[in-house]
């Protein structure tokens, strides 16, 4: 079974459950990542989210816990062609992610290339569920680079793939989560498609905004931050 399965649940009833607590700093060293897998299992997040290199480590360490390993590929450009993209996924896989973070290629989908982007898509798919039927796909679509005509042919493109899940930024061209672009992606989408909101949430505040808008996961290094206000709040709801 899916690691994270009963961790991420959208049900409404505990939001470090929707958390996919993330490290993907390049100088971000053993140590950190460490703490990372930590409070992940602490916390119960659905994923703890790291670079290729900690894959099978962090799955070692979180063996027997409900927290996936979750990690990137072709992040955060997305100029792999589909053999080099299908390679890291097996990988990845391979060596114990139940989760794969992967990026549409924004420039490709600008130029009308969807041919192109929709074999890169389902070549991390393919590769991701040969190894592991049940290996969770989201795929990020930079969404405040895409008009709604490129950004609903791009979810269309997911779709058709076979990934799980759209996302709205790498953080890495600006943007960010915000409860418009969140609302944005769900009404494309429907419901059949996750949808995780990534790069910014900091807060408890702007996390529930994001829910409220339609997210089912929230992509942030600051998870234990939110979790720890989620408590309080739902300690202080309960004393009352």
């Amino acid at each position: 079974m899916h690691p994270g399965e009963s961790a991420s649940a959208a049900d409404g009833t505990r939001l470090p459950a929707r958390i996919d607590h993330t490290l993907l700093r390049p100088e971000a060293d053993e140590q950190e990542v460490r703490a990372l897998l930590e409070e992940a299992r602490e916390w119960g997040f659905a994923a703890a989210v790291v670079l290729p290199r900690w894959v099978e480590w962090a799955a070692r360490e979180l063996e027997g816990s409900d927290v996936a390993v979750c990690t990137v590929v072709g992040f955060p450009l997305a100029h792999e062609r589909p053999a080099t993209l299908e390679r890291a996924a097996s990988a990845a896989c391979a060596s114990g992610a139940w989760e794969i973070d992967t990026v549409i290629s924004t420039g490709a989908l600008r130029s009308g290339r969807e041919a192109e982007v929709g074999l890169e898509i389902e070549a991390v798919v393919r590769a991701a569920r040969a190894e592991r039927a049940q290996v969770v796909v989201k795929v990020i679509m930079e969404t405040h680079l895409l008009d709604d005509r490129t950004l609903r042919e791009g979810c269309g493109i997911v779709e058709q793939a076979g990934a799980d899940f759209v996302k709205t930024t790498t953080g890495f061209t600006g943007g960010g989560a915000t409860p418009a672009e969140v609302r944005r992606l769900r009404g494309m989408v429907g419901d059949r498609l996750g949808v995780k909101a990534s790069s910014g949430i900091r807060t408890l505040e702007q996390a529930l905004a994001l829910v409220e808008a339609g997210a089912d996961r929230l992509g942030t290094s600051a998870g234990t931050a939110i979790a720890r206000e989620w408590e309080e709040r739902q300690d202080a709801d309960a004393a009352v």
